[in-house]
């Protein structure tokens, strides 16, 4: 059965509750469909936006051909961003009604910064400036590494709405509004606006499952399979919680999904859900209710078989599980990285075929 907007879990959660929808993709015609189930919010990244110009590549060779032909001495990297580029600022074409119905909190296109920065705060905060002027309904993601959180504080200072990624603990997230928090500190001790600005802090919340079904692997520990997936749930309740009790002006966002407790056990708070099309169109076509789940606590034997079992678990769970220094070697954090920065390359070799393509095939 075709799922129609009327009937949609997603649409009655964005109805009912404050809980926001965003696109986990910048791809026209996912973001239009999403759209119409609420969704005021999306987002790009390499991984996002090499899957987009594939689905479409006649179209975007086209543009690529273009592009390299008016500017003749581009690299294939540069013409890959370009292209990133342009997706993006046409995906925030379709959010400019949510930036305005929501002043600026919503209706924003989320565009990720180049991941080789991931060690150098300087350009990580230069590239978000950058990226930001695209359009006004930009939010630019900067990863969660050592060097990535004092960015936060510089880049927010100078304007920018953020978007906290390769993210997957509670220390992390802290240290992320934290940052922001100096960020709009310093604003509005300058008597600069902040009012319109929307920092959110993404979790990955299945890749914080992954890492620790790894580390089971790794470790050779046995207990309930069930029990590891709800490690990122349990992780994302207590950053929330603690987001809660201090009054932090960033909110939370659920990324990276596995099953649908990455949704269902976050509606009902004033956070963001960012769920790729395909699992929007499964949560669509499931009877499950989108009823307030987030104050609601894990099982607190869940919480201590992850806690005694896994030591990759409490660093993610507990405040001080780790240091500013020690995210950017996180396992989750490697992962993501090596995988945003191979992606990376594949643009890069998306943009060499359409422009060399090999003559042996």
């Amino acid at each position: 059965m075709t799922t129609t907007a009327v009937e949609s879990p997603l649409l009655r959660m964005t109805q009912t509750t404050p809980t926001c929808l965003w696109n986990d993709s910048a791809d026209p015609q996912e973001l239009a469909a999403a759209i119409s189930w609420g969704a005021v919010g999306a987002t790009c990244n390499p991984v996002i936006a090499l899957a987009a110009l594939k689905a479409d590549r006649a179209t975007w060779a086209d543009r690529i051909t273009e592009y390299a032909a008016e500017h003749p001495t581009a690299t294939e990297d540069e013409i890959g961003w370009a292209m990133v580029k342009r997706l993006s600022i046409e995906a925030a074409r379709l959010l400019m009604p949510a930036f305005e119905r929501y002043d600026g909190v919503n209706g924003r296109l989320s565009i990720q910064t180049d991941p080789r920065h991931w060690r150098d705060t300087e350009k990580l905060v230069e590239q978000a400036v950058e990226f930001s002027t695209l359009a006004p309904n930009m939010i630019v993601k900067i990863p969660v590494t050592a060097a990535g959180v004092d960015a936060f504080e510089e880049a927010t200072y100078r304007g920018v709405s953020i978007n906290a990624t390769v993210s997957f603990t509670v220390p992390q997230a802290l240290a992320v509004a934290e940052a922001v928090e100096r960020g709009l500190r310093r604003r509005e001790a300058e008597g600069l606006d902040v009012s319109h600005m929307g920092p959110v802090c993404t979790i990955m919340v299945g890749r914080t499952d992954d890492w620790v079904k790894v580390s089971a692997e790794k470790e050779q520990i046995t207990v309930d399979p069930g029990i590891m997936e709800w490690a990122g749930v349990a992780v994302f309740k207590r950053a929330y919680r603690i987001y809660q009790e201090r009054g932090y002006r960033t909110r939370l966002l659920s990324a990276a999904f596995r099953n649908h407790m990455h949704w269902s056990e976050f509606i009902g708070g004033n956070v963001v859900i960012s769920p790729p099309f395909g699992w929007q169109k499964r949560f669509n076509a499931s009877r499950i209710e989108p009823t307030h789940r987030l104050d609601d606590p894990v099982d607190p034997r869940i919480v201590e078989d992850l806690y005694d079992n896994f030591a990759e678990f409490r660093k993610a769970y507990d405040e001080d599980g780790l240091t500013q220094e020690e995210f950017s070697s996180y396992g989750a954090t490697v992962r993501t990285l090596r995988q945003f920065l191979t992606a990376n390359n594949e643009l890069e070799a998306f943009v060499r075929d359409v422009l060399l393509p090999n003559p042996d095939k």
